[in-house]
C-alpha cells in the first residue's frame, strides 16, 4: 500500500525507458516506450468535481504518462496514456500540435488519451483562471509529453506484439433508477448491477525480438477513475492510474504499463466517490483494491496472451465529424452541430479506436462486435473531450450524462457508421 507523503522540491525532467538503441533498419515492426513523472510538486486544483475548490494537501501515489509508438514499414503511431482527467476545450488541440511537430508526426499518427482520473490537476493556459500552480503545471506536463513522445520514438526497435482478453468486476453500470416523491422513474449516479457491462480487459503485449523481453504492456478497460470523490484532496491515479503501477511493480525489469479508459461513460468503479483514502484498522483504501483486482487481471491476463502472426502493418487515421446537437427548446430552431473527434489505428492485426467523449459501454460494445478486425480496443478521452456519448434510448430515462451531453440522440449511430467506414479503410 502507498504511503501518503508531501509536497516534493521541484525537480528536473526525468524520463523512464528501456534501453536505447541506434536506429534499427529494416521493413518489421518496431516498438518504443518510455515513461515520465507527471506528479505535480505544488498544491493545485485538482480536475472533475465543481464542488471543489480547495487546493490539493498532497500526493498518495504519482502520476506518469507513458508513450508507446510503433513503427511499420514507413508508417508510425504514437499513443499515449496521461495520468489525467483529459485534454478539454482548446487543450487537445494546443497539446498535439506541440507534440507533433516536436516529433515530427502527422496529425493521425498521434493518439493522446488520458485515464480519467479525478484527482489529478485541472489543466489551463490561461492566466488568472485557475491557481497558478496549475497553469505552471500545465506548461510542464506539455514539455513531459513530448519527451515522452520522443524518447519512444528514439527506443524504436524490432518488436513484436501479442494479446489476450480477460474480464473483471471492477466496473458497474452507474445509472441507478429510483422513484420520486411523485412516484416517477428517475435515474441517479450510483450503482446498478442489474445491467450487465462489457467487463473485457483488453491486454496488447510488445515484446522486445533480441532476447525476447516484455516491454510494455497496454491495456484497456471500461469503467471512470472515479473511486474518490469531491472532497477528496490528494493526487492519485485512482483506478487505471494504480493498476499501472502494481503491473510494473510486479513485473519488474523496467516493463511499462500503459493504461487506456474504456468506453465507460455509464460505468463507475464498484466504490464510487468516497471521501478520502481509509487505512484506519487495516482497512484496505477502496482506490488500492480496485486498482490491485484490476492489475492482477492484467498480470493474469500476459500470462495467457497469443502471438498474432505477422508484424504488420501500422496505419492510421483521424476524422473530425459535425455530429447534432441537442435541441433547446429556449434557442431557435435550426441544425447545430457538435464535433467530435474520432482516431483510429492499426497495429496488425489489433485496431484501436479513440473517441474524444464519455461513451456508453453499450456504443464501445457495439464497435468490437462490427469491427472487421479480429481485435479492437475501444478508448476514450482521446485527442479531446466533447461530452457524453449517449445511446438514443436512454434519452428517454433521462439522468445526468443525457442531462449533460451536447449531442442529439441520433448522434451514436452516426458515430457508429463513421467508425465502420474508418476500420474498413485501413482494412484495405
Amino acid at each position: 500500500m502507498m504511503a501518503r507523503r508531501a509536497w516534493r522540491t521541484p525537480v528536473a525532467l526525468s524520463v523512464f525507458l528501456v534501453p536505447a538503441c541506434a536506429w534499427c533498419q529494416g521493413d518489421g515492426l518496431r516498438a518504443g516506450v518510455a515513461r515520465v513523472d507527471i506528479t505535480p510538486s505544488q498544491p493545485c486544483m485538482l480536475s472533475g468535481y465543481a464542488s471543489r475548490t480547495n487546493l490539493s494537501t498532497g500526493v498518495h501515489d504519482p502520476l506518469s504518462a507513458r508513450a508507446v509508438a510503433f513503427e511499420h514499414g514507413g508508417h508510425r503511431v504514437v499513443l499515449v496514456s496521461s495520468d489525467i482527467i483529459g485534454f478539454y476545450g482548446d487543450m487537445a488541440e494546443h497539446m498535439r500540435a506541440r507534440i507533433t511537430a516536436a516529433c515530427g508526426l502527422r496529425p493521425d499518427e498521434l493518439v493522446l488519451t488520458a485515464i480519467h482520473t479525478h484527482a489529478a490537476p485541472t489543466l489551463t493556459l490561461e492566466e488568472g483562471k485557475l491557481h497558478p500552480n496549475n497553469l505552471k503545471y500545465t506548461k510542464v506536463l506539455r514539455e513531459r509529453l513530448i519527451a515522452a513522445c520522443q524518447a519512444a520514438i528514439t527506443n524504436l526497435r524490432p518488436a513484436r506484439i501479442r494479446f489476450g482478453s480477460g474480464a473483471s468486476p471492477v466496473g458497474v453500470n452507474r445509472r441507478e433508477p429510483y422513484l420520486d416523491k411523485a412516484g416517477n422513474t428517475q435515474i441517479r449516479l450510483g450503482r446498478n448491477p442489474a445491467i450487465p457491462i462489457d467487463t473485457e480487459v483488453q491486454v496488447l503485449e510488445i515484446r522486445e525480438i533480441a532476447g525476447d523481453r516484455m516491454t510494455s504492456a497496454l491495456f484497456a478497460y471500461a469503467t471512470h477513475s472515479t473511486s474518490l470523490g469531491a472532497k477528496n484532496l490528494v493526487v492519485s491515479g485512482d483506478v487505471h492510474g494504480l493498476a499501472e503501477q502494481f503491473v510494473e511493480r510486479h513485473l519488474g525489469s523496467g516493463v511499462i504499463a500503459a493504461a487506456f479508459a474504456g468506453a465507460s461513460g455509464n460505468v463507475d468503479p464498484w466504490f464510487r466517490v468516497l471521501p478520502g483514502i481509509k487505512t484506519e484498522n487495516d482497512w484496505m483504501p477502496e482506490p488500492v483494491l480496485l486498482g490491485t483486482m484490476l492489475g492482477e487481471e492484467v498480470v493474469h491476463t500476459l500470462g495467457r496472451t497469443h502471438d498474432l502472426g505477422g508484424d504488420g502493418p501500422v496505419a492510421s487515421l483521424i476524422k473530425t465529424v459535425e455530429l447534432p446537437a441537442k435541441t433547446e427548446p429556449e434557442k431557435p430552431p435550426g441544425a447545430p452541430t457538435v464535433p467530435l473527434t474520432i482516431s483510429v489505428a492499426r497495429v496488425g492485426d489489433v485496431a484501436i479506436v479513440g473517441l474524444g467523449a464519455e461513451v456508453f459501454n453499450e456504443i464501445g460494445r457495439a464497435i468490437k462486435d462490427r469491427s472487421p478486425f479480429p481485435h479492437t480496443m475501444v478508448v476514450t478521452h482521446c485527442n479531446g473531450g466533447a461530452g457524453y456519448l449517449v445511446l438514443r434510448e436512454a434519452y428517454a430515462q433521462g439522468g445526468y450524462e443525457v442531462k449533460t451531453s451536447p449531442f442529439a440522440p441520433e448522434a451514436a449511430e452516426r458515430v457508429l457508421r463513421d467508425i465502420d467506414g474508418m476500420l474498413a479503410q485501413l482494412k484495405e
